[in-house]
C-alpha cells in the first residue's frame, strides 16, 4: 500500500544560462534554468494514487500538476541558484524583459466552410475567432459571426523575456455550441521579429487547405529615457488600448506589520478573538499578502503565513498607458482575517524623474503600524521602436511550416449537387468573392489546444467569454467502449456466418483510410480518418459504422477519439482530423489502436466490432506524414494495403 507517482516523460525546452562569469573557481556564480514554454507531461499513478486516473480526476490532476511545474520554471518564472556568496541575485531572478510584441489582429480571408446544413448539401459560413499565446500569456479574440472574411482589427501586447527559441503561435476556430471547428493555425519565429522590428503581411494558414491571416507585429524595445514618451504618447494617441511603457515592480518584503491586524481596521469583521488572557494582551501574526492595482490590471502576490515580517521576492509587470496620469495602488491584507494591513500609492510620474527611471527604497504603509513599511523596486521603460520600417519589401520572419502532409491527402468524392452559399444576416462588409474556395475536408480542434499551453492569462486576453471546449465524441461512456475479448469473439461468429457459402474476399472485413503525420513544433500526433470500404453488414440495410482511436496505452476516457456515425453504408466518407499531445521521443513507444465500430442505442444487438488495425508510429517518415489503406482484422494485426 502506498502513494507513488511516476512521471513517464517531461518533454520541453529548457534553458540553463550560467552567469555573471568570474576570473577564478567555480568560473560562473549562479545558474538559473526555466522552460521556454509549457512541458508536455506524462504521468503514471501507481499504489493508491491510481484514483487520479478516473475520468474528471485525470485532467483535473495533470493540469494541477502542470500549472505548479509553470509558476515555478517557466517563463516568467525561472529557478536561480547561487554558487557563490556575494553574487547579487535580484538581477538574475527578476530580469527585465527583452521587448513587448504588439500584435495587430487585423483580419483573414477564404477560411474553411464549418458550418453546413442539410447534411453538406447547403454550405454555410463560419464563425471565426483566434487565439494567440506567446509563452504563457494567452489571448482570445472577438467571433465574427458567419463570415469567412473576418475583419477583426484587434491589438494585444505581449511581454517577451526571451525572443530565441520562442514563438507567436496562433490558431483559429469557428465557435459552435457543441464544439468548435479549427480553421487553421501559424507559428512566427520571434527571432527573426526581433531582427525585423516591423512587419505587415498576410500569411498562409497552415494545416488547412484554404486561409490567409492579415498580421501587422511591432517589435518594441525598452529605454530608461524620458525624453522618449512624448514621441511615443503622440503616436498612440488616438488608441487608448495601447501602452507607452512598461512598469516592472519587485516586492521584496515587509516589516514591522501589525500583530493585531483588527485594532487598524474597526469597521471590518471582528475574527473570533480573545483580546484579554490572564489580564495580557495576545499578540496575534497576521498571514499577510498584497494587491498591486494599475488602471484596470491588479496583480495578487502569494500569501506568507503567521508573520509580520513576510518575505515574497516576487515580480509583476505593468503595461502603463501613460505614466504622467497613473498611479500604482498597493494594499497589504491579512487572508485570515479579511482585513488591510496598510497601503501605499506612488505616482508613476515620480519615476520619470528618477535616475535610470528606477526606484529601490522602503515605503512607509499609510494606516498601519507605526514603523510598518515595504520594500519595494519599481523600474519604468518607454515602448518604442528601434527603427521605423518604411520598405515595401516582404519580410524575413519565418513561419514554421507544418503542412508538407497536406499535399500526400487523395482527393476524395464531392457530393454531384453543387453546394449553395448562404449570405451573410449580419457583418454587411463580410461578402465572400465568387471564387471563394471551400475547406475539403473537416478537422477536430478545440480552443484548449492553446489554453493548455499556457494557464497565465493577461488582462488583454481571455475574459469570461472564453469557453474551456470538452471533446464530447471523444470522452463517450464506458458501456460503448465494446474493444473487449467479447466484441472479438462475436466478431469471428460473424465472420464464420459471412463464409458459409458467401465466398469472401481476401479482404473479408474492408478497410479504412487514414492520413497519419506528427508536428513536432506542436508536441502533436495528427491523425486524418479520411474512409472506410467493403465494410461487412450487419443488416440488409448495411451497417451504422463509426471509428474509435487510441494512442496505446493510454485507453483512459479523456484519451479516446470517435468519427461521427454513418447511417446505412458500407463505404463511409468521414474526413476528419484528430490529435493526440504526444513528443517525438515517445512515439516509438505508442501505437494507433484504430477501431471500426457499428453505431446503436446502449443495449442495441447490432453494437458490434466491424474491424480493428494497428499502426506502428515508429517509422522516420512519421514528421513528413503519410496516407494509405489498411485492412481490418479482428485481431487488429496491421496489413498495409496500398500507399
Amino acid at each position: 500500500m502506498g502513494f507513488f507517482l511516476h512521471f513517464s516523460s517531461l518533454h520541453g525546452v529548457l534553458r540553463v544560462i550560467l552567469e555573471p562569469l568570474l576570473g577564478n573557481m567555480p568560473l560562473v556564480g549562479a545558474f538559473s534554468l526555466f522552460f521556454l514554454k509549457k512541458p508536455l507531461l506524462d504521468i503514471n499513478w501507481t499504489g493508491l494514487t491510481n484514483i487520479l486516473d478516473i475520468p474528471g480526476l485525470n485532467g483535473f490532476s495533470d493540469q494541477m500538476i502542470q500549472d505548479i511545474i509553470s509558476a515555478y520554471m517557466v517563463l516568467p518564472n525561472r529557478i536561480t541558484v547561487p554558487l557563490i556568496g556575494e553574487v547579487e541575485l535580484a538581477q538574475l531572478r527578476f530580469p527585465m524583459p527583452k521587448g513587448v510584441l504588439r500584435i495587430y489582429f487585423i483580419e483573414a480571408q477564404n477560411l474553411e466552410v464549418k458550418d453546413t446544413y442539410l447534411g453538406g448539401l447547403i454550405k454555410g459560413k463560419s464563425d471565426p475567432y483566434g487565439m494567440l499565446l506567446v509563452s504563457n500569456q494567452l489571448f482570445r479574440s472577438k467571433t465574427i459571426k458567419e463570415c469567412l472574411h473576418p475583419k477583426w482589427n484587434e491589438v494585444y501586447e505581449a511581454l517577451v523575456y526571451e525572443p530565441s527559441g520562442q514563438h507567436l503561435e496562433i490558431e483559429l476556430f469557428d465557435e459552435d455550441p457543441d464544439k468548435d471547428d479549427f480553421l487553421g493555425s501559424l507559428m512566427i519565429d520571434l527571432t527573426e521579429l526581433h531582427k525585423e522590428q516591423k512587419v505587415d503581411e498576410w500569411f498562409d494558414l497552415e494545416e488547412v487547405t484554404t486561409g490567409k491571416l492579415h498580421l501587422r507585429l511591432e517589435w518594441l524595445s525598452l529605454y530608461s529615457s524620458a525624453e522618449k514618451l512624448d514621441q511615443v504618447q503622440k503616436s498612440i494617441r488616438t488608441n487608448d488600448n495601447l501602452s507607452s511603457a512598461l512598469l516592472i515592480v519587485n516586492l521584496d518584503s515587509a516589516s514591522n506589520l501589525p500583530t493585531n491586524p483588527f485594532v487598524f481596521n474597526p469597521d471590518g469583521p471582528k475574527p473570533p478573538y480573545k483580546g484579554l488572557k490572564s489580564g495580557k494582551k495576545v499578540s496575534i501574526d497576521p498571514n499577510p499578502f498584497v494587491k498591486l492595482t494599475v488602471g484596470q490590471k491588479t496583480c495578487t502576490s502569494k500569501v506568507r503565513y503567521k508573520t509580520s515580517e513576510p518575505l515574497w521576492e516576487e515580480t509583476f509587470p505593468f503595461l502603463i498607458n501613460n505614466p504622467q496620469t497613473q498611479e500604482l495602488e498597493i494594499e497589504v491584507k491579512d487572508s485570515k482575517h479579511k482585513c488591510s494591513l496598510g497601503s501605499l500609492q506612488v505616482s508613476l510620474a515620480s519615476l520619470l524623474n528618477e535616475v535610470d527611471m528606477t526606484l529601490n527604497q522602503q515605503f512607509p504603509l499609510q494606516s498601519s503600524g507605526p514603523n510598518s513599511t515595504l520594500k519595494l523596486k519599481m523600474a519604468l521603460r518607454i515602448l518604442s521602436l528601434e527603427k521605423e520600417v518604411t520598405s515595401s519589401h516582404p519580410s524575413s520572419v519565418r513561419v514554421r511550416i507544418t503542412s508538407q502532409s497536406n499535399t500526400c491527402v487523395p482527393p476524395k468524392p464531392q457530393a454531384t449537387s453543387s453546394p449553395t452559399d448562404i449570405q451573410p444576416s449580419q457583418n454587411p462588409p463580410c461578402t465572400p468573392p465568387p471564387d471563394t474556395p471551400q475547406g475539403k475536408r473537416g478537422s477536430d480542434g478545440s480552443p484548449v489546444r492553446l489554453a493548455d499551453a499556457g494557464r497565465s492569462l493577461s488582462s488583454l486576453g481571455i475574459g469570461s467569454s472564453h469557453k474551456r471546449q470538452s471533446h464530447r465524441d471523444s470522452t463517450p461512456s464506458l458501456a460503448s467502449d465494446i474493444s473487449l475479448p467479447c466484441a472479438t469473439l462475436e466478431l469471428q461468429q460473424r465472420l464464420q456466418q459471412l463464409q458459409n457459402g458467401s465466398g469472401l474476399n481476401l479482404y473479408p472485413l474492408g478497410e479504412v483510410q487514414l492520413t497519419v503525420r506528427h508536428s513536432s513544433q506542436r508536441n502533436k500526433l495528427i491523425v486524418v480518418v479520411h474512409a472506410c470500404r467493403n465494410l461487412i453488414a450487419l443488416n440488409k440495410d448495411g451497417s451504422d459504422p463509426y471509428i474509435r482511436l487510441y494512442l496505446l496505452p493510454d485507453k483512459s476516457r479523456s484519451g479516446r477519439r470517435k468519427t461521427s456515425t454513418l447511417k446505412k453504408t458500407l463505404n463511409p466518407i468521414y474526413d476528419q482530423s484528430f490529435e493526440f499531445s504526444v513528443s517525438m521521443v515517445e512515439l516509438h513507444r505508442r501505437t494507433l489502436d484504430i477501431a471500426v465500430k457499428n453505431g446503436g442505442g446502449l443495449l442495441s444487438k447490432n453494437k458490434l466490432l466491424l474491424g480493428k488495425t494497428l499502426v506502428d508510429l515508429g517509422s522516420e517518415d512519421i514528421s513528413k506524414g503519410w496516407t494509405h489503406w489498411y485492412h481490418l482484422t479482428e485481431d487488429g494485426a496491421k496489413k498495409l494495403m496500398q500507399t
